[in-house]
Protein backbone atom coordinates (compact mmCIF):
# COMPACT_ATOMS: atom_id res chain seq x y z
CA UNK A 1 0.00 0.00 0.00
CA UNK A 2 1.18 3.53 -0.77
CA UNK A 3 2.70 5.12 2.35
CA UNK A 4 0.40 8.13 1.96
CA UNK A 5 -2.61 5.84 2.26
CA UNK A 6 -1.55 4.19 5.51
CA UNK A 7 -3.93 4.92 8.38
CA UNK A 8 -2.96 7.70 10.78
CA UNK A 9 -2.28 5.96 14.09
CA UNK A 10 -1.48 8.75 16.56
CA UNK A 11 -2.66 12.26 17.37
CA UNK A 12 0.89 13.48 16.69
CA UNK A 13 0.74 12.00 13.17
CA UNK A 14 -2.63 13.62 12.56
CA UNK A 15 -1.43 17.01 13.81
CA UNK A 16 1.56 16.75 11.46
CA UNK A 17 -0.69 15.81 8.53
CA UNK A 18 -3.02 18.72 9.29
CA UNK A 19 -0.04 21.06 9.55
CA UNK A 20 1.12 19.79 6.16
CA UNK A 21 -2.20 21.03 4.72
CA UNK A 22 -0.98 24.62 5.09
CA UNK A 23 0.03 25.88 1.67
CA UNK A 24 -1.63 22.90 -0.05
CA UNK A 25 -4.69 23.35 -2.24
CA UNK A 26 -7.63 21.16 -3.20
CA UNK A 27 -6.62 21.51 -6.84
CA UNK A 28 -2.90 21.14 -7.59
CA UNK A 29 -3.04 24.11 -10.00
CA UNK A 30 -4.77 26.27 -7.31
CA UNK A 31 -7.85 26.72 -9.50
CA UNK A 32 -10.12 25.43 -6.74
CA UNK A 33 -10.94 26.87 -3.35
CA UNK A 34 -9.54 30.35 -2.62
CA UNK A 35 -7.93 29.24 0.68
CA UNK A 36 -5.50 26.43 1.43
CA UNK A 37 -6.73 23.14 2.87
CA UNK A 38 -5.71 23.88 6.47
CA UNK A 39 -7.49 27.24 6.44
CA UNK A 40 -10.55 25.74 4.76
CA UNK A 41 -10.76 22.76 7.14
CA UNK A 42 -10.24 25.04 10.15
CA UNK A 43 -13.03 27.37 9.00
CA UNK A 44 -15.31 24.37 8.50
CA UNK A 45 -14.53 22.97 11.96
CA UNK A 46 -15.13 26.32 13.64
CA UNK A 47 -18.49 26.73 11.92
CA UNK A 48 -19.47 23.27 13.16
CA UNK A 49 -18.24 24.09 16.67
CA UNK A 50 -20.53 27.15 16.69
CA UNK A 51 -23.54 25.22 15.37
CA UNK A 52 -22.97 21.90 17.18
CA UNK A 53 -20.98 22.71 20.34
CA UNK A 54 -21.68 19.30 21.89
CA UNK A 55 -20.70 17.19 18.86
CA UNK A 56 -16.91 17.03 18.90
CA UNK A 57 -16.86 14.12 16.43
CA UNK A 58 -18.62 16.31 13.87
CA UNK A 59 -16.25 19.19 14.58
CA UNK A 60 -13.20 16.96 14.10
CA UNK A 61 -14.72 15.52 10.92
CA UNK A 62 -14.88 19.10 9.66
CA UNK A 63 -11.26 19.65 10.62
CA UNK A 64 -10.03 16.59 8.70
CA UNK A 65 -12.59 16.28 5.90
CA UNK A 66 -10.26 17.35 3.07
CA UNK A 67 -6.98 15.68 4.09
CA UNK A 68 -7.56 13.23 1.23
CA UNK A 69 -6.50 16.02 -1.14
CA UNK A 70 -3.04 15.95 0.47
CA UNK A 71 -2.87 12.17 0.69
CA UNK A 72 -3.70 11.63 -2.99
CA UNK A 73 -3.31 14.95 -4.85
CA UNK A 74 -5.55 15.32 -7.87
CA UNK A 75 -8.06 12.60 -6.91
CA UNK A 76 -11.01 14.83 -6.18
CA UNK A 77 -13.54 12.05 -6.66
CA UNK A 78 -11.79 9.86 -4.08
CA UNK A 79 -10.58 12.42 -1.55
CA UNK A 80 -13.41 11.70 0.92
CA UNK A 81 -12.71 7.98 0.77
CA UNK A 82 -8.94 8.50 1.21
CA UNK A 83 -9.43 10.81 4.18
CA UNK A 84 -11.94 8.44 5.73
CA UNK A 85 -9.53 5.52 5.46
CA UNK A 86 -6.71 7.59 6.98
CA UNK A 87 -8.61 8.59 10.15
CA UNK A 88 -10.85 5.57 10.83
CA UNK A 89 -8.47 3.75 13.20
CA UNK A 90 -7.58 6.86 15.21
CA UNK A 91 -10.86 8.79 15.26
CA UNK A 92 -13.46 6.05 14.92
CA UNK A 93 -16.14 4.96 12.51
CA UNK A 94 -18.46 7.97 12.83
CA UNK A 95 -15.78 10.56 12.05
CA UNK A 96 -14.54 8.43 9.15
CA UNK A 97 -18.08 8.05 7.76
CA UNK A 98 -18.70 11.79 7.98
CA UNK A 99 -15.47 12.51 6.12
CA UNK A 100 -16.58 10.21 3.33
CA UNK A 101 -20.19 11.45 3.39
CA UNK A 102 -19.26 15.09 2.80
CA UNK A 103 -18.92 14.24 -0.91
CA UNK A 104 -22.19 12.27 -0.87
CA UNK A 105 -23.92 15.23 0.77
CA UNK A 106 -22.70 17.50 -2.01
CA UNK A 107 -24.31 15.20 -4.56
CA UNK A 108 -27.51 15.17 -2.49
CA UNK A 109 -27.73 18.95 -2.23
CA UNK A 110 -27.01 19.32 -5.95
CA UNK A 111 -30.04 17.11 -6.62
CA UNK A 112 -32.45 18.53 -4.05
CA UNK A 113 -31.61 22.19 -3.44
CA UNK A 114 -31.35 24.32 -6.57
CA UNK A 115 -30.34 27.43 -4.59
CA UNK A 116 -27.51 25.54 -2.89
CA UNK A 117 -26.43 23.95 -6.18
CA UNK A 118 -26.32 27.35 -7.90
CA UNK A 119 -24.19 28.76 -5.07
CA UNK A 120 -21.48 26.07 -5.35
CA UNK A 121 -18.06 27.52 -6.06
CA UNK A 122 -16.86 27.09 -9.65
CA UNK A 123 -14.43 24.42 -8.42
CA UNK A 124 -17.19 22.52 -6.62
CA UNK A 125 -19.37 22.70 -9.72
CA UNK A 126 -16.55 21.25 -11.85
CA UNK A 127 -15.70 18.46 -9.43
CA UNK A 128 -19.33 17.45 -8.91
CA UNK A 129 -19.21 15.66 -12.26
CA UNK A 130 -16.16 13.58 -11.23
CA UNK A 131 -17.90 12.77 -7.93
CA UNK A 132 -20.93 11.23 -9.65
CA UNK A 133 -23.08 14.29 -10.35
CA UNK A 134 -26.40 15.03 -8.66
CA UNK A 135 -28.02 12.00 -7.00
CA UNK A 136 -30.76 10.02 -8.63
CA UNK A 137 -34.13 9.85 -6.83
CA UNK A 138 -33.25 6.38 -5.50
CA UNK A 139 -29.90 7.65 -4.16
CA UNK A 140 -31.68 10.61 -2.53
CA UNK A 141 -34.09 8.28 -0.72
CA UNK A 142 -31.29 6.00 0.46
CA UNK A 143 -29.20 8.92 1.74
CA UNK A 144 -32.15 10.46 3.58
CA UNK A 145 -32.51 7.14 5.45
CA UNK A 146 -28.87 7.22 6.62
CA UNK A 147 -28.63 7.80 10.40
CA UNK A 148 -25.92 10.44 9.81
CA UNK A 149 -27.89 12.24 7.10
CA UNK A 150 -28.53 15.49 9.03
CA UNK A 151 -24.98 15.92 10.33
CA UNK A 152 -23.53 15.01 6.92
CA UNK A 153 -25.61 17.83 5.43
CA UNK A 154 -24.39 20.19 8.18
CA UNK A 155 -20.78 19.23 7.42
CA UNK A 156 -21.35 19.83 3.71
CA UNK A 157 -22.88 23.25 4.29
CA UNK A 158 -19.97 24.21 6.57
CA UNK A 159 -17.64 22.89 3.86
CA UNK A 160 -19.25 25.18 1.29
CA UNK A 161 -19.16 28.17 3.67
CA UNK A 162 -15.57 27.68 4.89
CA UNK A 163 -13.81 29.34 1.98
CA UNK A 164 -13.39 32.92 3.18
CA UNK A 165 -10.09 34.60 2.32
CA UNK A 166 -8.53 36.27 5.36
CA UNK A 167 -10.95 34.90 7.96
CA UNK A 168 -9.23 34.60 11.31
CA UNK A 169 -9.46 31.11 12.79
CA UNK A 170 -8.02 29.56 15.92
CA UNK A 171 -4.55 28.06 15.50
CA UNK A 172 -4.41 24.34 14.73
CA UNK A 173 -2.86 23.57 18.14
CA UNK A 174 -6.12 24.62 19.87
CA UNK A 175 -7.83 21.62 18.26
CA UNK A 176 -5.42 19.07 19.77
CA UNK A 177 -7.40 18.55 23.02
CA UNK A 178 -10.60 18.02 21.01
CA UNK A 179 -8.87 15.52 18.72
CA UNK A 180 -7.45 13.72 21.78
CA UNK A 181 -10.91 13.43 23.35
CA UNK A 182 -12.43 12.07 20.14
CA UNK A 183 -9.56 9.59 19.72
CA UNK A 184 -9.85 8.44 23.34
CA UNK A 185 -13.61 7.92 23.05
CA UNK A 186 -13.60 5.78 19.90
Amino acid sequence: MDRNLAPVSTVDELMTLLGDCAGKWDMPDRSGDPVDILDHDSQCAELLREQFPDDEELQVAGLVHDIGHVLVPGDDAGHGRHGSHAVRTLLGERVARLVELHVTAKRYLAATDSVHAAALSPSSQRTLVAQGGPMTPAEVAAFEADPDFHVAIALRKADDAGKVIGLTVHPLRTWRPVIERVAAAR
